[in-house]
C-alpha cells in the first residue's frame, strides 16, 4: 500500500512539474516583444548578428522576437522607416542623410566603423589592374545616396579624379550587380570583400582594392530606430541595443561557431567565411557609440552626394540615450 501511494505521489509530482514548465514557457513566449528589423542589403557579415542572436537565444534573453526583412539598398530601407514598415534599420552611415531630409528616425548606434569589409571588384578579364585605371569607368552601386555610392565618389576624390571621375550605376540588389558585371555593362562593382573572394574562386572577378585602405574615420554601418519606437517603446530600443552588443561579444569570442552560423546567412563557403570574419570583426563596434571624427566625415558626404547644400548639425540625427552610461 505504501509503495502504491509513493508511485501515485511521484506521478502527481511529475505532472505538476510538467505543468509548471509549460506555464513558464508560455509566459516567456508571451513576454517576448516582436520587433521588425530591416537590412539595407542581404549579405553583409556585419548584419548577421540578427540571425546569430536568434540561433544562440540571445534575443530571447532580452525578451525580443526579431523579425527580419531585406531591402535592395539604403533608399528602400529608408522608405520602410517612413511608412512604419520596420521598427529598426541596419544601414550605412551616409544614409543618415535621409534623416536630415525628413525621414522620421534617428541613428541609435554605430554598428561598424572603418569600411574594412568593403571592396571594389572588377571582372576577371578586366584591363583595370590598379586604382589609377579607374578614371572614367562605370561602377555598380546599390542606390544613389547609399554607402556604395559614397565610397565610389570618395575613392574618386582621393585618387585625384574629382567626385565624378568614377561613374556610378545604381543597380539595386547584389544579383543585378553580378549580372551586369558578367555582361560587361559595368566595369566593376562595390560589394563586400568576401563577395570578391567568391568571384575570384569562380573565376568571375577579382578584388581590386579594399576601401579600408583609403578611409579611416567613418561609421560604415549604423542602427536606425523610428521615432514611434523611440517615443513609445524606449525600453525595446534599449533592449535591442543591449542584445546587439551581447551578440557581437559572442561573435568576437567564438570564431568557429560564428563562421558556421554566418555561412547560413551569407551563403559563402567556410574558407571564405573565415576570411570575412577576420576582415569584418575588427570593424564591428563593441559599445555602439558614435565618434565625432566619423560623424564629421559622414556630414561632409551629404553635400558631396547632393543630398543637401551644407553639412548639417549631426546632433539632430543621432542619439546615445539608449546606450549604457
Amino acid at each position: 500500500m505504501m509503495r502504491l501511494q509513493m508511485r501515485r505521489w511521484r506521478r502527481r509530482l511529475r505532472g505538476i512539474l510538467l505543468l509548471a514548465g509549460a506555464v513558464l514557457c508560455a509566459t516567456a513566449t508571451q513576454a517576448a516583444d516582436t520587433i521588425r528589423v530591416g537590412k539595407s542589403v542581404s549579405q553583409p557579415f556585419a548584419f548577421a548578428p540578427l540571425e546569430i542572436g536568434t540561433a544562440q537565444g540571445i534575443w530571447q534573453k532580452h525578451g525580443l522576437d526579431v523579425q527580419v526583412t531585406v531591402f535592395a539598398g539604403d533608399a528602400k530601407l529608408q522608405q520602410a522607416l517612413v511608412t512604419n514598415g520596420v521598427d529598426f534599420g541596419l544601414g550605412s552611415g551616409p544614409a543618415m542623410g535621409f534623416l536630415a531630409k525628413g525621414v522620421p528616425a534617428k541613428a541609435v548606434g554605430a554598428l561598424a566603423n572603418e569600411p574594412l569589409s568593403m571592396g571594389l571588384i572588377v571582372g576577371a578579364a578586366s584591363t583595370i589592374h590598379t586604382p589609377a585605371d579607374l578614371k572614367g569607368t562605370k561602377i555598380g552601386v546599390t542606390t544613389n545616396g547609399s554607402l556604395s555610392y559614397w565610397l565610389a565618389r570618395e575613392l574618386s576624390r582621393q585618387l585625384g579624379f574629382g567626385s565624378d571621375g568614377i561613374g556610378t550605376v545604381p543597380l539595386g540588389a547584389i544579383g543585378a550587380q553580378f549580372a551586369a558585371l558578367k555582361r560587361g555593362q559595368i566595369d566593376g562593382t562595390i560589394l563586400s570583400s568576401a563577395q570578391g573572394y567568391q568571384l575570384e574562386k569562380g573565376g568571375e572577378g577579382r578584388l581590386l582594392l579594399r576601401f579600408g585602405s583609403y578611409i579611416k574615420n567613418f561609421h560604415t554601418h549604423v542602427i536606425f530606430a523610428t521615432e514611434p519606437m523611440i517615443e513609445q517603446k524606449p525600453d525595446q530600443v534599449r533592449r535591442f541595443l543591449a542584445g546587439w552588443k551581447d551578440v557581437v561579444a559572442f561573435m568576437a569570442a567564438n570564431k568557429d561557431d560564428t563562421v558556421r552560423l554566418a555561412m547560413k546567412v551569407t551563403g559563402l563557403d567556410e574558407a571564405i567565411e573565415r576570411r570575412e570574419y577576420d576582415d569584418v570583426t575588427p570593424m564591428m563596434s563593441r559599445d555602439l557609440r558614435f565618434d565625432p571624427a566619423a560623424l564629421d566625415a559622414i556630414a561632409a558626404s551629404f553635400p558631396e552626394m547632393g543630398i543637401m547644400a551644407e553639412k548639417p548639425d549631426m546632433r539632430a540625427l543621432y542619439t546615445e540615450e539608449f546606450l549604457d552610461k
